[in-house]
Formats: structure tokens, sequence, C-alpha cells
């Protein structure tokens, strides 16, 4: 059995979503279905492309190798069938945005897609798309991070709170501060070590900075997070003596350089220093 465009769209749903479930759900055809075409590609390869866990599905190598491959077919296909239809060729790109990145980190970066004529941008949440809007601890170990931002951490307090007012907080002022935590982010274990291991008073859990900053306007506690996370009622003071910065920018595979669309945004970016957040 021969490959086609339908196998290939199933297959990337599949590599991105890392769930079947969802993957069809997005397909808008039933598990079954695509677990069957899934099937199909896989034997028309030769080879196994997932490995089936319990709460979704692992990319085997030869998933990681066909992934930028297919991508770039798919999307010469897309741009195929808009040339046809349109007096003015128009190249997809797929841009996904991770859950921690700021509203203006996001709307820099759709400036620039904007201003590329040739460029009909479609933005997806979280790791999906032919790059990825996110910070550079994020990039997996195939990919290419090109740097657009760069940020410090301070800490988030409602506009409100006593802390406000101050031009920079030490241990002594946060002595008994409730705290809201995101453990699951590498800033923890500087937060940590800043506060000699232990935090101050009690602390509620974040699932991720973005949560966090929510919950530091709910007035649920203080919180050390990207300034570009900061909004509304909620403003930032520096840690005395706390440094830790972020560099948020895109990520992709090397081949999605051949993409049109994917390299002339990086050329737009080509010039352009990593700007202070």
């Amino acid at each position: 059995m021969s490959m086609d465009v339908r196998h290939l769209r199933a297959f990337v749903a599949v590599f991105e979503a890392r769930n079947v479930t969802q993957a069809a759900r997005l397909l808008c055809i039933t598990q079954p279905t695509l677990s069957a075409t899934l099937a199909q590609l896989e034997a028309s390869l030769g080879t196994r492309l997932f490995l089936r866990q319990a709460r979704g599905v692992e990319p085997l190598e030869a998933a990681r190798r066909l992934y930028p491959q297919a991508r770039r077919l798919l999307a010469e296909l897309s741009g195929l069938s808009r040339q046809v239809r349109d007096d003015v060729p128009r190249h997809p790109l797929r841009v996904g945005v991770e859950a921690d990145v700021g509203r203006l980190h996001v709307a820099g970066m759709l400036a620039a897609v904007v201003a590329l004529s040739s460029v009909e941008v479609e933005v997806l949440p979280g790791c999906w798309g032919d790059v990825r809007l996110g910070c550079e601890t994020l990039c997996c170990e195939d990919e290419l991070f090109l740097p657009l931002w760069e940020e410090a951490f301070v800490l988030a307090v409602p506009a409100v709170h006593p802390l406000a007012t101050l031009t920079e907080a030490g241990t002594a002022e946060l002595a008994g501060m409730d705290w809201v935590i995101c453990p699951a982010h590498d800033s923890h274990q500087r937060l940590l070590a800043w506060m000699g291991g232990q935090m101050p008073g009690r602390s509620v859990v974040a699932g991720s900075l973005s949560l966090a900053a929510a919950m530091v306007a709910a007035g649920l506690g203080v919180a050390w997070l990207p300034s570009s996370l900061l909004e509304g009622n909620v403003c930032g003071v520096p840690l005395h003596g706390g440094t830790y910065r972020r560099r948020i920018g895109l990520c992709y595979a090397p081949d999605m350089r051949e993409l049109p669309a994917v390299s002339a945004l990086l050329a737009a970016f080509a010039e352009a220093e990593p700007a202070a957040g």
C-alpha cells in the first residue's frame, strides 16, 4: 500500500498531539479510523512509528525522522493549492505558541509575520506547527533556537500589596508571605536557593507560570515570574540579589528551514538582536 496525504495528515496530527484520541478529534474522524490509518502507514514504511503508552504515544526514531519531511510535504501541497487559487502566492505557516509566553511577545512575533505578504499564518496553542514561539529551555534536543527577546524574573505582587512600592525586595521583606509557586518550572530551584532552601510562609501550587500570574492577580500570594506575564493589577518588584532571565524565541527543526514561509520568517528576524523584556 502506498503512502498518501491522508496518511501524512494522520501521522503529523498524532506526532504533534502525542495522543491518538486528541488527534482524531482534531481531524474530525473516529479513533479507530485514525488507528487504522496509522497502521497502514507503518505497514507501508515497514517500521513502527509510535510506542503506545497508557496515556498517549511516544514517537520512535523513525517518526522523528519522518516528521519534518511530512510537515514539509503537507505545507508544499497546501501552498500549491493556494497558488492555483490566488493571484499572489501565499505560503502557509503554522506557529505554535507555548502557554507561558506573554501577549506582547506573541504580538511582536505576529507583527513580523503580518509584514510578510507572502505568508499566511495559522496560530496554534502549545507544541504544534512548523515553528514554535517559546522559552529556550523548552526546545527539544534536535531543534534549533532563534532568540528574539530576553527578560528578567521579578517578584509579582498585586498593585495594592505593601511590597508594590519597594524598589527591590529582600528575604526580610518576604518573611511570612503567602506564595504562589510553580515547582515544575526550572526557575523554582533558583528561587529556593535564593530563599536559603525553604519558602517562608504558606504556598499554593500553580501548574504554569501563566496560571501563577492569574493566581497572584486573584490575591492568593506573591510569585517569581517573567516580567512579560504581569498584566492588569499585578506589578513587578526586583529581588535583591535574585537574578534569573529567560530567552523567548522560535524553536524549529532544521528541516523546517526548507519551507518558504519558515525561511522568510527566519530571514525577517536574522538582523535583529534579542530585545530585553
